[in-house]
């Protein structure tokens, strides 16, 4: 009966867990209701990660369910407050650990983002990606699909209006890539979402879709119009400060470091990769000049996407040579597939998009620019002259590889968080795997390309502390992404992009593979003459997507950083 009570008055908003000795048990259904209701809260993210029950609605952004998200986040956590976790097991205490660091991330979302009044994005991406998740795999048949497709688009005309009620300080340069975004989001619209249309759709309903389809697009195009005429009268800042940097460092991603200490890292992993560049033969590999090893491009987009799928099969036969990693027998397939326009303006090197959280189907997908044999960008000239350093670091043994194994994780906290200092650092740490165990050996212009993919990744983290402490501009980005990072400008500026829409995300990458080398050398130590790196890849794969100072403590019993981290956060206990 307590657990029920437990849960009942979570569901209803009340407080809980406040007696003295509330057991872990107690806290596990905590944490289950609470997820159980997010999850139910946000339909598009549910629909994305493979969970299929909600697809016909939107997530609600009206004033009283973004206000009921915090209250619930803000309950959720004060219970945690009050609850002594001495006497648990390491396993419920990191995993007490990991609960809480997602209520401070929902807070830190309500509290200092507040992207629901700052970035007009939020509402187009909610848009774009409720019907692409509708559409990436066959995981129903096309006419319940486009049932589903259809209740949405007649949806988003009122969430539009809704999100410019909201908007009350729209960042300038936020407010752009939205009108961007929106420019590029018709062929999914037009294109991709009506091959739901065929002939198993009754004539009305696909007369319905067609409707509801014009309907949400028209809808798209007004609000775009609506925050350009807005523009110049924006004048809300890009940066969130300092302290709200580290906050977001401490309590979020359970770093133990702060804003000063990051910015220090990658100034020195910046000037490691020049120098390495230098060392080159012909550091002018560097550049990446999208030309393959045989001279030849691909002739057109289905034989480049093929070639590029095709590679996965030479990373794993070199992991297997060098026993680096188990890969489970029941991983799914990798695909390449072209990047959506409607996603471009703040993904230029296209993204990954992994088997969801609830999917049956354990395919993932990465999705690349559109090819084009003359284009300056830096993504498909590297892709090119040769795949396997970005393929390495989307596939396996880097992401795709990665958030499979995670998400078969028996603990459920485990299984649904997702902190991506962890997840893009082990990618960035297997591109350097690769290369420092002999995979470039017959490829100067894969090695090279390593080099530059270390360089811009740790400018990044200059731009993304810079950009969000206050101390540069937008421009200010895009110039460093090209001088110091070594990108094209059209590279650069989509760098700068995502960076600006994403307050640390751009840190995910340097921090965490120094995080994975630290674990990795003190493992090592620990284990001595037992130690292996396949031994240890696939301990750290067994984790899940945590914080690494929670992955340290389980693995070698060590909660300094963990503590470190609450320290520097001003914990809450």
């Amino acid at each position: 009966m307590r657990r029920r009570a437990l849960i009942i008055g979570l569901m209803l908003g009340g407080s809980f867990m406040t007696h003295a000795h509330a057991s872990a048990d107690e806290f596990r259904a905590l944490a289950h209701a609470y997820y159980q209701w997010s999850i139910e809260d946000q339909p598009v993210y549910a629909s994305d990660q493979g969970l299929h029950t909600w697809d016909a609605r939107l997530t609600d952004f009206s004033a009283s369910a973004i206000a009921k998200r915090e209250e619930k986040a803000r309950g959720a956590l004060a219970a945690l407050t009050t609850t002594p976790t001495s006497a648990w097991s390491t396993d419920d205490r990191i995993a007490f650990a990991l609960f809480k660091a997602d209520l401070e991330g929902a807070l830190f979302a309500a509290e200092v983002l507040r992207s629901d009044k700052r970035d007009p994005g939020l509402y187009v991406n909610e848009c774009s990606n409720a019907i692409f998740s509708l559409l990436k795999k066959e995981y129903a048949p096309r006419a319940e699909r486009a049932r589903s497709a259809t209740a949405r688009l007649k949806a988003m005309p009122a969430l539009l209006e809704q999100a410019l009620k909201n908007l009350t300080e729209p960042v300038p340069i936020l407010a752009r890539f939205a009108i961007e975004s929106v420019a590029g989001i018709g062929p999914l619209f037009t294109d991709s979402l009506m091959g739901l249309a065929d002939t198993s759709l009754p004539a009305s309903e696909r007369d319905d879709l067609t409707a509801a389809r014009d309907g949400a697009l028209k809808a798209l195009r007004s609000y775009a119009a609506a925050l350009k005429d807005r523009e110049p009268k924006m004048s809300a800042p890009l940066a969130i400060g300092k302290a709200a940097y580290n906050r977001m460092l401490s309590r979020v991603h359970l770093l133990p470091v702060d804003a000063d200490f990051v910015a220090a890292l990658g100034q020195i992993e910046l000037a490691r990769a020049k120098a390495m560049e230098s060392w080159l033969p012909d550091p002018s590999l560097a550049e990446v000049k999208g030309v393959g090893p045989d001279g030849r491009v691909p002739g057109d987009q289905a034989e480049f996407l093929h070639g590029y799928e095709l590679r996965t099969a030479d990373l794993i036969a070199h992991l297997k040579k060098r026993d680096l990693v188990t890969i489970p027998p029941d991983i799914g397939a990798f695909r390449i597939l072209e990047l959506p326009a409607a996603f471009k303006p703040t993904s230029p090197g296209g993204f990954m998009n992994p088997p969801g959280i609830f999917d049956a189907d354990p395919t993932g997908f990465f999705f690349i620019p559109t090819y084009d044999p003359h284009s300056p960008n830096f993504y498909i000239r590297a892709a090119i002259a040769d795949p396997r350093p970005i393929l390495g670091h989307e596939g396996i043994a880097g992401h795709f590889l990665q958030l499979s194994i995670a998400r078969g994780s028996k603990d459920e906290i485990r299984r649904l968080h997702q902190d991506g200092v962890y997840v893009e650092g082990w990618a960035f740490y297997g591109e350097e795997m690769l290369l420092r165990t002999g995979l470039y050996d017959d490829s100067p212009g894969g090695f090279a390309q390593v080099l530059r993919l270390m360089r811009y990744r740790a400018a990044r983290v200059t731009v993304d502390v810079k950009l969000h402490t206050g101390e540069w501009s937008f421009d200010q980005a895009v110039d460093y992404f090209m001088k110091e990072g070594g990108l094209d400008r059209e590279s650069a500026t989509g760098e700068a992009a995502g960076a600006a829409a994403t307050p640390g995300q751009k840190i995910h990458y340097t921090l965490g593979k120094w995080q994975i080398e630290r674990l990795l050398g003190r493992s090592r130590d620990a284990r001595g003459a037992a130690f292996t790196l396949r031994a240890f890849h696939d301990e750290l794969l067994s984790q899940g997507s945590i914080p690494l100072s929670l992955a340290e403590w389980s693995m070698l019993g060590d909660d300094e950083g963990y503590r470190e981290a609450v320290r520097l956060g001003g914990d809450r206990r």
